[in-house]
C-alpha cells in the first residue's frame, strides 16, 4: 500500500510594516541602511515568515491586497497603495491529524 502525502493550510494577512514587533532589530542585523528602509518594505514581512517556516509553514502564494475589511473581507480596484499581503502557506499533515 502506497502512502499519500496529506497537507494542512494556513491561511493569513501578512502586513509589511517596521514598526511590528522585533522588525527593526531584525533589519538592523539584516540591513546595514535599516534607517533608510521605508516603512512598508516587503523585508518587513520576514520576521514572521521565518517564525511561520520555523513552524513546518511553507508559503505557497502571496498575493497583495487593497484593502481589508472588519469582516476580513477584501476590497479590490480601490486604487489606493497597501502593505497588506494574502499568504497561503502549507505544511505536511502529521500521521494520525
Amino acid at each position: 500500500m502506497v502512502a499519500t502525502e496529506s497537507w494542512e493550510y494556513l491561511t493569513k494577512f501578512v502586513r509589511a510594516s517596521t514598526k511590528a514587533p522585533g522588525v527593526l532589530d531584525f533589519l538592523k542585523r539584516y540591513r546595514p541602511d535599516w534607517k533608510k528602509i521605508p516603512e512598508h518594505t516587503p523585508e518587513a514581512m520576514m520576521p514572521e515568515l521565518d517564525a511561520l517556516g520555523a513552524q513546518g509553514w511553507e508559503l505557497v502564494h502571496m498575493e497583495p491586497v487593497g484593502r481589508v475589511g472588519n469582516k476580513a473581507d477584501i476590497l479590490f480596484g480601490s486604487g489606493d497603495w497597501s502593505s497588506t499581503y494574502f499568504c497561503v502557506f502549507k505544511r505536511r499533515k502529521l500521521e494520525g491529524q
